[in-house]
């Protein structure tokens, strides 16, 4: 564990697999991890909070991950802030799926087409 800038602390990969994640869709582009943990620090202690970046103009993508150690914490966050208007935003909350798109799991095997042989 260590801590960025901010107050955001950042966790080891070892250390978030035994925390419970859900991601929040429909995030301002402006969203912090600070601004996350306000609106859900109040449900239970939170473990980690990331919000994605766009790789080449490190603008946000419009979702983030909040972790809980506990599952009844996270739960009830989901319970409370699924459908709460954030930012002029309607936000969606909903349990994390951490596997890519299948688009991008193909691209990025270097899928090629059953017709080259």
């Amino acid at each position: 564990m260590h801590t960025g800038g901010k107050g955001v602390v950042f966790l080891a990969n070892d250390d978030i697999k035994f925390l419970i994640s859900f991601q929040v869709d429909n995030i301002s582009y402006e969203t912090t991890p600070n601004d996350l943990r306000r609106l859900f620090d109040k449900y239970g202690e939170i473990g980690d909070i990331h919000i994605p970046r766009d790789r080449y103009t490190s603008q946000s993508k419009g979702f983030g991950f909040v972790r809980y150690y506990s599952r009844r914490d996270a739960h009830y966050a989901m319970e409370r802030m699924d459908g709460r208007w954030v930012d002029g935003r309607e936000i969606r909350v909903a349990m994390a799926r951490y596997e890519r798109p299948i688009d991008e799991r193909m691209r990025n095997a270097g899928y090629r087409s059953a017709r080259r042989r």
